[in-house]
Protein backbone atom coordinates (compact mmCIF):
# COMPACT_ATOMS: atom_id res chain seq x y z
CA UNK A 1 0.00 0.00 0.00
CA UNK A 2 0.76 3.62 -0.52
CA UNK A 3 1.46 5.93 2.58
CA UNK A 4 0.92 9.44 2.93
CA UNK A 5 3.58 11.76 4.29
CA UNK A 6 0.85 14.63 4.76
CA UNK A 7 -1.34 12.30 7.06
CA UNK A 8 1.83 11.28 8.77
CA UNK A 9 3.18 14.94 9.91
CA UNK A 10 -0.77 15.83 10.64
CA UNK A 11 -1.29 12.43 12.58
CA UNK A 12 2.25 13.11 14.85
CA UNK A 13 -0.05 15.09 17.73
CA UNK A 14 -2.58 11.90 17.67
CA UNK A 15 0.29 9.35 18.09
CA UNK A 16 0.63 8.84 21.51
CA UNK A 17 -3.35 8.53 21.88
CA UNK A 18 -3.91 6.49 18.94
CA UNK A 19 -1.36 3.61 20.58
CA UNK A 20 -3.20 3.65 23.40
CA UNK A 21 -6.63 3.07 22.00
CA UNK A 22 -4.96 0.51 19.79
CA UNK A 23 -4.29 -1.80 23.26
CA UNK A 24 -8.02 -2.24 23.97
CA UNK A 25 -9.31 -4.72 21.66
CA UNK A 26 -12.67 -6.17 21.70
CA UNK A 27 -14.47 -9.46 20.40
CA UNK A 28 -14.84 -8.06 17.21
CA UNK A 29 -11.27 -7.54 16.63
CA UNK A 30 -10.35 -10.82 17.88
CA UNK A 31 -12.98 -12.72 15.33
CA UNK A 32 -11.77 -10.16 12.56
CA UNK A 33 -8.00 -11.02 13.45
CA UNK A 34 -7.83 -14.39 15.14
CA UNK A 35 -7.19 -18.08 13.76
CA UNK A 36 -9.60 -20.07 15.91
CA UNK A 37 -10.95 -22.97 14.88
CA UNK A 38 -13.68 -22.23 12.82
CA UNK A 39 -11.37 -20.46 10.24
CA UNK A 40 -8.69 -23.08 10.95
CA UNK A 41 -10.38 -25.93 10.26
CA UNK A 42 -10.08 -25.85 7.20
CA UNK A 43 -8.65 -24.36 3.73
CA UNK A 44 -9.72 -22.05 0.84
CA UNK A 45 -9.44 -23.71 -2.88
CA UNK A 46 -10.90 -21.25 -4.98
CA UNK A 47 -12.95 -18.46 -5.12
CA UNK A 48 -15.43 -17.61 -7.75
CA UNK A 49 -17.18 -14.19 -7.77
CA UNK A 50 -20.35 -13.48 -10.10
CA UNK A 51 -21.69 -9.87 -9.23
CA UNK A 52 -23.63 -7.01 -10.24
CA UNK A 53 -23.05 -3.32 -9.70
CA UNK A 54 -25.54 -0.57 -9.78
CA UNK A 55 -23.41 2.23 -10.00
CA UNK A 56 -26.36 4.50 -9.59
CA UNK A 57 -27.70 3.18 -6.61
CA UNK A 58 -24.52 1.91 -4.96
CA UNK A 59 -25.48 -1.62 -5.20
CA UNK A 60 -23.72 -4.86 -5.27
CA UNK A 61 -24.82 -8.04 -5.50
CA UNK A 62 -24.45 -11.73 -6.48
CA UNK A 63 -23.16 -14.43 -4.82
CA UNK A 64 -19.08 -15.94 -4.33
CA UNK A 65 -18.66 -20.14 -5.00
CA UNK A 66 -16.10 -20.88 -2.09
CA UNK A 67 -14.54 -24.10 -2.83
CA UNK A 68 -12.32 -25.58 0.40
CA UNK A 69 -11.13 -28.29 1.58
CA UNK A 70 -11.21 -29.26 5.67
CA UNK A 71 -8.25 -30.42 7.34
CA UNK A 72 -10.32 -31.22 10.53
CA UNK A 73 -13.56 -32.99 10.94
CA UNK A 74 -16.17 -29.97 11.95
CA UNK A 75 -19.70 -29.06 12.04
CA UNK A 76 -19.25 -25.31 10.82
CA UNK A 77 -16.57 -23.06 9.74
CA UNK A 78 -16.11 -18.90 9.96
CA UNK A 79 -16.66 -17.19 6.91
CA UNK A 80 -16.90 -12.90 6.84
CA UNK A 81 -18.51 -10.36 5.42
CA UNK A 82 -19.48 -6.58 6.84
CA UNK A 83 -22.61 -6.71 9.15
CA UNK A 84 -23.89 -4.11 6.64
CA UNK A 85 -24.50 -6.56 3.63
CA UNK A 86 -27.62 -8.74 3.51
CA UNK A 87 -26.94 -12.25 3.29
CA UNK A 88 -29.87 -13.76 1.05
CA UNK A 89 -28.59 -17.35 1.53
CA UNK A 90 -25.75 -19.92 1.60
CA UNK A 91 -25.91 -22.97 0.09
CA UNK A 92 -24.32 -26.39 0.36
CA UNK A 93 -25.15 -29.12 -3.27
CA UNK A 94 -28.37 -27.33 -3.47
CA UNK A 95 -29.61 -27.15 0.15
CA UNK A 96 -29.33 -23.94 2.25
CA UNK A 97 -27.09 -23.59 5.44
CA UNK A 98 -28.35 -22.38 8.79
CA UNK A 99 -25.57 -19.61 9.91
CA UNK A 100 -25.45 -17.28 12.30
CA UNK A 101 -23.74 -13.45 12.32
CA UNK A 102 -21.32 -12.02 15.34
CA UNK A 103 -20.59 -8.87 13.60
CA UNK A 104 -18.71 -9.04 10.78
CA UNK A 105 -18.08 -13.02 11.47
CA UNK A 106 -20.71 -15.28 10.01
CA UNK A 107 -20.64 -18.77 11.30
CA UNK A 108 -21.61 -21.83 8.80
CA UNK A 109 -23.89 -24.93 10.49
CA UNK A 110 -23.74 -27.97 8.53
CA UNK A 111 -26.11 -30.48 8.74
CA UNK A 112 -23.51 -33.16 9.46
CA UNK A 113 -19.98 -32.47 10.45
CA UNK A 114 -17.48 -32.08 7.41
CA UNK A 115 -15.14 -34.99 7.90
CA UNK A 116 -11.28 -34.13 7.38
CA UNK A 117 -9.73 -34.02 4.03
CA UNK A 118 -13.26 -33.15 2.16
CA UNK A 119 -13.39 -31.05 -0.43
CA UNK A 120 -16.73 -29.02 -0.05
CA UNK A 121 -17.82 -25.94 -2.30
CA UNK A 122 -20.72 -23.65 -0.79
CA UNK A 123 -22.20 -20.39 -2.63
CA UNK A 124 -22.98 -17.52 -0.57
CA UNK A 125 -25.50 -15.11 -2.33
CA UNK A 126 -25.65 -11.67 -0.42
CA UNK A 127 -26.78 -8.00 -1.78
CA UNK A 128 -26.06 -4.42 -0.04
CA UNK A 129 -24.36 -0.82 -0.31
CA UNK A 130 -20.68 -1.63 0.61
CA UNK A 131 -19.37 0.75 2.58
CA UNK A 132 -17.98 3.78 1.04
CA UNK A 133 -14.43 5.19 1.33
CA UNK A 134 -14.33 8.63 2.93
CA UNK A 135 -10.44 9.16 1.42
CA UNK A 136 -9.38 5.92 0.20
CA UNK A 137 -6.45 3.87 -0.22
CA UNK A 138 -6.53 4.82 3.84
CA UNK A 139 -9.49 3.57 4.86
CA UNK A 140 -11.53 1.19 3.05
CA UNK A 141 -14.23 0.87 0.90
CA UNK A 142 -15.90 1.99 -2.67
CA UNK A 143 -15.20 5.06 -4.36
CA UNK A 144 -18.15 6.31 -6.43
CA UNK A 145 -17.43 9.35 -8.79
CA UNK A 146 -17.36 10.53 -12.61
CA UNK A 147 -14.61 11.01 -15.10
CA UNK A 148 -14.42 14.02 -17.07
CA UNK A 149 -17.44 13.11 -19.52
CA UNK A 150 -19.34 12.30 -16.72
CA UNK A 151 -19.30 8.37 -17.22
CA UNK A 152 -19.67 6.61 -14.47
CA UNK A 153 -15.48 5.67 -12.50
CA UNK A 154 -15.90 3.05 -9.59
CA UNK A 155 -12.96 1.70 -7.83
CA UNK A 156 -12.11 0.09 -3.94
CA UNK A 157 -9.46 -0.88 -1.82
CA UNK A 158 -9.71 -2.69 1.49
CA UNK A 159 -6.23 -3.38 2.88
CA UNK A 160 -6.53 -3.44 6.56
CA UNK A 161 -10.33 -2.93 6.42
CA UNK A 162 -10.62 -6.02 5.16
CA UNK A 163 -12.11 -7.42 1.85
CA UNK A 164 -15.35 -8.83 3.37
CA UNK A 165 -16.25 -5.43 3.12
CA UNK A 166 -17.68 -6.22 -0.28
CA UNK A 167 -17.57 -9.92 -0.82
CA UNK A 168 -17.72 -13.09 1.77
CA UNK A 169 -14.00 -14.81 1.95
CA UNK A 170 -12.24 -16.34 5.12
CA UNK A 171 -10.83 -12.74 5.55
CA UNK A 172 -7.43 -13.74 6.79
CA UNK A 173 -3.97 -13.21 5.56
CA UNK A 174 -3.39 -16.59 6.72
CA UNK A 175 -4.77 -18.65 3.68
CA UNK A 176 -5.50 -17.51 -0.07
CA UNK A 177 -7.34 -19.18 -2.70
CA UNK A 178 -4.15 -22.10 -3.74
CA UNK A 179 -6.07 -22.89 -6.86
CA UNK A 180 -6.83 -18.64 -7.82
CA UNK A 181 -10.17 -17.35 -8.50
CA UNK A 182 -12.52 -15.61 -11.09
CA UNK A 183 -14.07 -12.18 -11.31
CA UNK A 184 -16.97 -12.13 -12.94
CA UNK A 185 -18.96 -8.69 -12.53
CA UNK A 186 -21.81 -7.46 -14.32
CA UNK A 187 -21.95 -3.60 -15.05
CA UNK A 188 -24.09 -0.93 -17.18
CA UNK A 189 -23.42 -1.16 -20.67
CA UNK A 190 -20.98 1.70 -22.07
CA UNK A 191 -18.91 0.54 -18.85
CA UNK A 192 -16.20 -1.86 -18.49
CA UNK A 193 -14.96 -4.02 -15.66
CA UNK A 194 -11.23 -4.51 -15.01
CA UNK A 195 -10.19 -6.96 -12.65
CA UNK A 196 -7.53 -9.17 -11.26
CA UNK A 197 -5.86 -11.66 -13.96
CA UNK A 198 -6.99 -12.16 -17.37
CA UNK A 199 -9.82 -11.15 -19.60
CA UNK A 200 -12.10 -14.18 -20.24
CA UNK A 201 -14.77 -12.33 -22.56
CA UNK A 202 -17.76 -10.41 -22.06
CA UNK A 203 -21.31 -11.26 -22.20
CA UNK A 204 -24.37 -9.24 -22.84
CA UNK A 205 -27.15 -10.00 -20.42
CA UNK A 206 -29.92 -8.58 -22.41
CA UNK A 207 -31.03 -6.42 -19.26
CA UNK A 208 -28.83 -3.04 -19.85
CA UNK A 209 -25.84 -4.66 -18.03
CA UNK A 210 -22.62 -6.75 -19.55
CA UNK A 211 -20.70 -9.13 -17.35
CA UNK A 212 -17.02 -8.51 -17.69
CA UNK A 213 -14.90 -11.86 -16.70
CA UNK A 214 -11.31 -12.51 -15.35
CA UNK A 215 -9.57 -15.39 -14.23
CA UNK A 216 -6.44 -15.24 -11.83
CA UNK A 217 -4.18 -18.53 -11.37
CA UNK A 218 -2.44 -17.79 -8.77
CA UNK A 219 -3.27 -17.67 -5.28
CA UNK A 220 -4.10 -14.20 -4.41
CA UNK A 221 -4.52 -11.96 -1.03
CA UNK A 222 -8.23 -11.24 -0.17
CA UNK A 223 -7.58 -7.52 -0.12
CA UNK A 224 -5.93 -7.73 -3.71
CA UNK A 225 -8.93 -8.98 -5.68
CA UNK A 226 -10.33 -5.86 -6.81
CA UNK A 227 -12.87 -4.70 -9.64
CA UNK A 228 -12.75 -1.10 -11.58
CA UNK A 229 -15.24 0.19 -13.55
CA UNK A 230 -15.24 3.50 -15.59
CA UNK A 231 -14.73 3.76 -19.37
CA UNK A 232 -11.89 2.40 -20.16
CA UNK A 233 -9.49 1.97 -23.13
CA UNK A 234 -6.52 -0.75 -23.02
CA UNK A 235 -3.11 -0.10 -24.31
CA UNK A 236 -1.57 -3.44 -24.78
CA UNK A 237 2.16 -3.96 -24.58
CA UNK A 238 4.42 -6.73 -24.16
CA UNK A 239 8.06 -6.52 -23.12
CA UNK A 240 10.59 -10.31 -22.87
CA UNK A 241 7.75 -12.12 -22.94
CA UNK A 242 5.75 -10.58 -20.02
CA UNK A 243 1.97 -8.97 -20.89
CA UNK A 244 2.02 -5.29 -20.40
CA UNK A 245 -1.49 -4.32 -20.05
CA UNK A 246 -2.61 -0.81 -19.16
CA UNK A 247 -6.30 0.53 -18.88
CA UNK A 248 -6.77 4.11 -18.63
CA UNK A 249 -9.44 6.19 -18.73
CA UNK A 250 -10.41 7.40 -22.84
CA UNK A 251 -9.53 10.95 -21.95
CA UNK A 252 -5.72 10.05 -20.44
CA UNK A 253 -4.57 7.34 -23.35
CA UNK A 254 -1.76 9.62 -25.05
CA UNK A 255 -0.62 10.86 -21.26
CA UNK A 256 -0.60 6.95 -20.13
CA UNK A 257 1.35 6.01 -23.31
CA UNK A 258 4.49 8.24 -22.13
CA UNK A 259 4.34 7.74 -18.75
CA UNK A 260 3.58 4.13 -18.44
CA UNK A 261 7.44 3.86 -20.53
CA UNK A 262 8.58 3.50 -16.76
CA UNK A 263 7.01 -0.01 -16.28
CA UNK A 264 9.77 -1.67 -19.00
CA UNK A 265 13.28 -0.58 -16.81
CA UNK A 266 11.79 -1.55 -13.47
CA UNK A 267 10.82 -4.99 -14.81
CA UNK A 268 14.64 -5.06 -15.85
CA UNK A 269 15.22 -3.56 -12.62
CA UNK A 270 13.18 -5.93 -10.61
CA UNK A 271 13.39 -8.87 -12.16
CA UNK A 272 17.32 -8.84 -11.93
CA UNK A 273 17.30 -7.95 -8.02
CA UNK A 274 14.25 -9.88 -6.77
CA UNK A 275 13.72 -12.63 -9.73
CA UNK A 276 10.99 -13.19 -12.58
CA UNK A 277 7.81 -11.50 -12.24
CA UNK A 278 5.76 -13.53 -9.57
CA UNK A 279 2.68 -13.74 -11.47
CA UNK A 280 3.40 -13.94 -15.16
CA UNK A 281 0.13 -16.33 -16.03
CA UNK A 282 -1.54 -13.74 -14.91
CA UNK A 283 -0.28 -10.93 -16.86
CA UNK A 284 0.81 -7.43 -15.54
CA UNK A 285 -1.76 -4.36 -15.53
CA UNK A 286 -1.68 -0.77 -14.38
CA UNK A 287 -5.51 0.26 -13.95
CA UNK A 288 -6.33 3.50 -13.53
CA UNK A 289 -8.29 4.51 -10.32
CA UNK A 290 -10.41 7.53 -9.02
CA UNK A 291 -8.01 7.03 -5.77
CA UNK A 292 -4.13 6.96 -5.79
CA UNK A 293 -3.00 3.43 -5.72
CA UNK A 294 -2.99 -0.02 -4.35
CA UNK A 295 -0.47 -3.00 -5.15
CA UNK A 296 -3.98 -5.27 -6.40
CA UNK A 297 -2.47 -8.33 -7.73
CA UNK A 298 -1.78 -8.41 -11.65
CA UNK A 299 -4.10 -5.40 -11.76
CA UNK A 300 -2.30 -2.29 -10.10
CA UNK A 301 -4.29 0.65 -9.21
CA UNK A 302 -2.89 3.77 -10.50
CA UNK A 303 -3.96 7.52 -9.45
CA UNK A 304 -0.64 9.52 -9.52
CA UNK A 305 -1.85 11.75 -12.62
CA UNK A 306 0.54 10.77 -14.76
CA UNK A 307 3.13 12.75 -12.71
CA UNK A 308 6.57 11.86 -11.05
CA UNK A 309 7.23 11.81 -7.69
CA UNK A 310 3.65 11.04 -5.17
CA UNK A 311 1.56 13.32 -5.94
CA UNK A 312 4.43 15.89 -8.25
CA UNK A 313 6.19 15.40 -4.57
CA UNK A 314 8.98 14.17 -3.07
CA UNK A 315 8.92 12.35 -0.47
CA UNK A 316 12.30 12.42 0.90
CA UNK A 317 12.96 15.81 -0.09
CA UNK A 318 16.20 15.34 -1.75
CA UNK A 319 15.15 15.59 -5.13
CA UNK A 320 15.77 12.20 -6.28
CA UNK A 321 12.15 11.23 -5.83
CA UNK A 322 11.53 12.95 -8.75
CA UNK A 323 13.41 11.00 -11.04
CA UNK A 324 10.20 8.10 -10.99
CA UNK A 325 6.80 7.72 -10.97
CA UNK A 326 6.35 6.61 -7.10
CA UNK A 327 2.94 4.80 -7.55
CA UNK A 328 3.94 2.84 -10.27
CA UNK A 329 7.52 1.99 -8.68
CA UNK A 330 6.28 1.37 -5.47
CA UNK A 331 2.89 -0.10 -6.07
CA UNK A 332 4.73 -2.84 -8.38
CA UNK A 333 7.18 -3.64 -5.99
CA UNK A 334 4.27 -5.28 -4.24
CA UNK A 335 4.16 -7.64 -6.48
CA UNK A 336 7.01 -9.22 -5.15
CA UNK A 337 6.57 -7.79 -1.40
CA UNK A 338 3.29 -8.39 -0.11
CA UNK A 339 1.46 -9.77 -2.95
CA UNK A 340 3.89 -12.87 -4.00
CA UNK A 341 5.45 -12.79 -0.04
CA UNK A 342 2.82 -12.25 2.35
CA UNK A 343 2.31 -11.72 5.87
CA UNK A 344 0.46 -14.34 8.04
CA UNK A 345 -0.98 -11.65 10.20
CA UNK A 346 -1.19 -7.64 9.78
CA UNK A 347 1.04 -7.32 12.89
CA UNK A 348 3.87 -8.28 10.54
CA UNK A 349 2.72 -5.62 7.42
CA UNK A 350 6.60 -4.63 7.72
CA UNK A 351 6.79 -7.51 5.54
CA UNK A 352 5.20 -5.93 2.78
CA UNK A 353 5.77 -2.30 3.32
CA UNK A 354 9.34 -2.18 4.59
CA UNK A 355 10.34 -4.74 1.81
CA UNK A 356 8.38 -2.48 -0.83
CA UNK A 357 9.62 1.02 0.38
CA UNK A 358 13.62 -0.44 -0.13
CA UNK A 359 12.69 -1.51 -3.66
CA UNK A 360 11.59 2.33 -4.52
CA UNK A 361 15.45 2.74 -3.74
CA UNK A 362 17.11 -0.22 -5.25
CA UNK A 363 15.50 1.29 -9.11
CA UNK A 364 17.19 4.47 -8.66
CA UNK A 365 20.72 2.35 -8.18
CA UNK A 366 19.49 0.33 -11.13
CA UNK A 367 18.94 3.34 -13.36
CA UNK A 368 21.19 6.01 -11.34
CA UNK A 369 23.54 4.78 -9.04
CA UNK A 370 24.31 4.07 -5.67
CA UNK A 371 25.13 7.64 -4.43
CA UNK A 372 21.16 8.84 -5.69
CA UNK A 373 20.00 5.00 -4.50
CA UNK A 374 21.49 6.26 -0.87
CA UNK A 375 20.67 10.35 -0.63
CA UNK A 376 16.78 9.05 -1.00
CA UNK A 377 16.58 6.42 0.98
CA UNK A 378 18.31 8.39 3.54
CA UNK A 379 16.06 11.44 3.04
CA UNK A 380 13.44 9.24 3.86
CA UNK A 381 14.18 9.53 7.55
CA UNK A 382 12.77 12.74 8.02
CA UNK A 383 9.15 10.55 7.79
CA UNK A 384 9.90 8.49 10.37
CA UNK A 385 7.86 8.99 13.93
CA UNK A 386 9.04 6.56 16.41
CA UNK A 387 5.77 6.61 17.67
CA UNK A 388 5.13 3.39 18.37
CA UNK A 389 6.90 -0.51 17.48
CA UNK A 390 6.99 -1.39 13.85
CA UNK A 391 4.66 -4.67 14.71
CA UNK A 392 1.28 -4.51 15.65
CA UNK A 393 -0.26 -6.71 18.50
CA UNK A 394 -1.34 -10.46 16.91
CA UNK A 395 -4.43 -12.05 16.05
CA UNK A 396 -6.85 -8.89 16.69
CA UNK A 397 -6.16 -7.19 12.84
CA UNK A 398 -3.65 -4.58 14.69
CA UNK A 399 -1.25 -3.05 12.25
CA UNK A 400 1.74 -1.70 13.82
CA UNK A 401 3.69 2.05 13.33
CA UNK A 402 3.45 3.99 9.92
CA UNK A 403 6.95 3.22 10.55
CA UNK A 404 6.76 0.04 8.62
CA UNK A 405 7.65 2.07 5.67
CA UNK A 406 10.16 4.36 5.82
CA UNK A 407 11.84 2.66 9.10
CA UNK A 408 11.87 -0.66 7.69
CA UNK A 409 13.36 0.78 4.41
CA UNK A 410 16.29 2.04 6.32
CA UNK A 411 16.38 -1.12 8.76
CA UNK A 412 16.91 -3.43 5.43
CA UNK A 413 19.71 -0.61 4.29
CA UNK A 414 21.42 -0.47 7.44
CA UNK A 415 21.62 -4.47 7.35
CA UNK A 416 23.11 -4.08 3.74
CA UNK A 417 26.01 -2.12 5.57
CA UNK A 418 26.41 -4.23 8.51
CA UNK A 419 26.94 -7.15 5.83
CA UNK A 420 29.51 -4.55 3.68
CA UNK A 421 29.34 -6.88 0.69
CA UNK A 422 27.18 -5.79 -2.15
CA UNK A 423 27.84 -9.10 -4.17
CA UNK A 424 26.26 -10.91 -1.06
CA UNK A 425 23.86 -8.41 -0.59
CA UNK A 426 22.19 -8.78 -3.54
CA UNK A 427 22.35 -12.67 -3.85
CA UNK A 428 20.47 -12.21 -0.42
CA UNK A 429 17.59 -10.43 -1.50
CA UNK A 430 16.96 -12.32 -4.92
CA UNK A 431 17.29 -15.76 -2.20
CA UNK A 432 14.67 -14.41 -0.14
CA UNK A 433 12.20 -13.04 -3.13
CA UNK A 434 12.55 -16.37 -4.82
CA UNK A 435 12.84 -19.15 -1.47
CA UNK A 436 9.47 -17.37 -0.10
CA UNK A 437 7.76 -16.90 -3.38
CA UNK A 438 3.95 -17.34 -3.05
CA UNK A 439 4.21 -18.11 0.58
CA UNK A 440 2.93 -17.10 3.45
CA UNK A 441 5.14 -16.40 6.17
CA UNK A 442 6.17 -14.05 9.26
CA UNK A 443 8.87 -11.64 11.54
CA UNK A 444 10.41 -15.14 13.03
CA UNK A 445 11.21 -16.73 9.50
CA UNK A 446 12.61 -13.82 7.88
CA UNK A 447 14.92 -13.09 10.87
CA UNK A 448 16.18 -16.49 10.33
CA UNK A 449 16.44 -16.58 6.59
CA UNK A 450 19.32 -13.47 6.81
CA UNK A 451 20.31 -15.00 10.18
CA UNK A 452 21.34 -18.53 8.23
CA UNK A 453 22.20 -16.84 4.81
CA UNK A 454 24.37 -13.88 6.37
CA UNK A 455 25.94 -16.01 9.25
CA UNK A 456 25.23 -13.35 11.44
CA UNK A 457 22.96 -12.81 14.50
CA UNK A 458 21.03 -10.07 13.33
CA UNK A 459 18.01 -10.94 15.57
CA UNK A 460 18.79 -7.84 18.01
CA UNK A 461 19.08 -5.85 15.20
CA UNK A 462 15.58 -6.68 14.16
CA UNK A 463 14.01 -6.57 17.39
CA UNK A 464 15.18 -3.05 17.93
CA UNK A 465 13.90 -1.32 15.18
CA UNK A 466 10.55 -3.88 14.80
CA UNK A 467 9.41 -4.30 18.40
CA UNK A 468 10.73 -0.93 19.93
CA UNK A 469 9.54 2.48 19.20
CA UNK A 470 13.07 3.91 19.94
CA UNK A 471 16.29 4.35 17.63
CA UNK A 472 19.61 2.95 18.67
CA UNK A 473 21.91 5.65 20.26
CA UNK A 474 24.98 5.57 19.38
CA UNK A 475 26.63 6.98 22.83
CA UNK A 476 30.44 8.58 22.32
CA UNK A 477 33.10 9.97 24.33
CA UNK A 478 36.48 10.53 25.15
CA UNK A 479 38.81 9.62 27.67
CA UNK A 480 41.37 10.96 29.74
CA UNK A 481 43.78 10.79 26.66
CA UNK A 482 40.96 12.15 24.29
CA UNK A 483 40.85 8.44 22.65
CA UNK A 484 37.24 7.73 21.41
CA UNK A 485 34.64 5.51 23.61
CA UNK A 486 31.65 3.90 21.83
CA UNK A 487 28.96 2.24 23.04
CA UNK A 488 25.42 1.30 21.70
CA UNK A 489 22.22 2.36 24.24
CA UNK A 490 19.22 0.16 23.22
CA UNK A 491 16.55 -1.42 24.05
CA UNK A 492 17.43 -4.64 23.16
CA UNK A 493 20.34 -6.70 24.70
CA UNK A 494 23.02 -8.08 22.86
CA UNK A 495 22.86 -5.23 20.35
CA UNK A 496 25.63 -4.99 17.95
CA UNK A 497 26.11 -2.66 14.49
CA UNK A 498 29.44 -1.86 13.27
CA UNK A 499 30.05 2.32 13.17
CA UNK A 500 32.00 3.71 10.54
CA UNK A 501 34.06 6.70 11.55
CA UNK A 502 35.62 9.39 9.46
CA UNK A 503 38.53 10.75 11.04
CA UNK A 504 41.57 12.74 8.60
CA UNK A 505 40.09 11.61 5.59
CA UNK A 506 40.01 7.89 6.79
CA UNK A 507 37.07 5.96 7.51
CA UNK A 508 37.88 3.17 10.36
CA UNK A 509 35.04 0.19 10.90
CA UNK A 510 34.44 -0.64 14.16
CA UNK A 511 32.06 -3.34 16.05
CA UNK A 512 30.53 -1.77 18.86
CA UNK A 513 27.94 -3.34 21.57
CA UNK A 514 25.84 -2.18 24.58
CA UNK A 515 29.42 -1.95 26.08
CA UNK A 516 31.89 0.51 26.07
CA UNK A 517 34.56 -0.10 23.23
CA UNK A 518 37.54 1.51 23.34
CA UNK A 519 39.15 3.00 20.46
CA UNK A 520 42.55 4.06 18.81
CA UNK A 521 41.50 6.76 17.42
CA UNK A 522 42.12 10.03 19.35
CA UNK A 523 40.25 13.49 18.67
CA UNK A 524 41.31 16.88 20.32
CA UNK A 525 37.85 18.20 19.77
CA UNK A 526 34.96 16.47 20.50
CA UNK A 527 33.74 14.54 17.88
CA UNK A 528 30.59 15.78 16.17
CA UNK A 529 27.79 13.79 14.15
CA UNK A 530 29.55 14.21 10.66
CA UNK A 531 32.24 12.22 12.09
CA UNK A 532 30.20 8.89 11.94
CA UNK A 533 28.56 7.80 8.84
CA UNK A 534 25.02 8.03 9.42
CA UNK A 535 24.22 7.23 5.37
CA UNK A 536 25.16 3.71 6.39
CA UNK A 537 23.59 3.21 9.45
CA UNK A 538 20.23 4.42 11.39
CA UNK A 539 20.35 5.96 14.39
CA UNK A 540 20.66 8.66 16.46
CA UNK A 541 23.58 9.78 18.01
CA UNK A 542 24.60 11.02 21.71
CA UNK A 543 27.44 12.40 23.09
CA UNK A 544 27.75 12.08 26.62
CA UNK A 545 30.63 14.31 27.69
Amino acid sequence: MIRSFYLFVLSVGLCSSLAQAQENFTRKDSLFGGMRFERSCYNVLRYDLNLQLNPAEKKLSGYNEITFKTVEDTPKIQLDLFENMLIDSIVLSGKPLKFEREFNAVFVKFDQPLLKDSEQKLRFYYHGQPHIAKHAPWDGGFVFTKDSAGKDWVGVAVQGTGASLWFPCKDSQTDEPDLGCSIKVAVPNGLMNVSNGRFMGSTNLNNGYTRWDWEVKNPINNYDITLNVGDYVLIGDSYQGLDLDYYVLRENESKAKIQFEQVKPMMDCFQRKFGPYPFAEDGYKLVETPYLGMEHQSAVAYGNHYMNGYLGNDLSGTGEGMLFDFIIIHESGHEWFGNSITSKDVADMWIHEGFTCYSESVYLECLYGYEKAQTYINGLKRNVQNDKPIIGAYGVGNEGSGDMYYKGALMLNTIRHILNDDVKWWALILKYSTQFKHQIIDTPTVISFFNQETGLDLTPVFNQYLKHKNLPILEIKRDQNKMLQLRWKTDELHFSLPVEILNNGKSNRINVSNHWVNTKIKFKKRPKSENFNQQKFFYQLNIVH
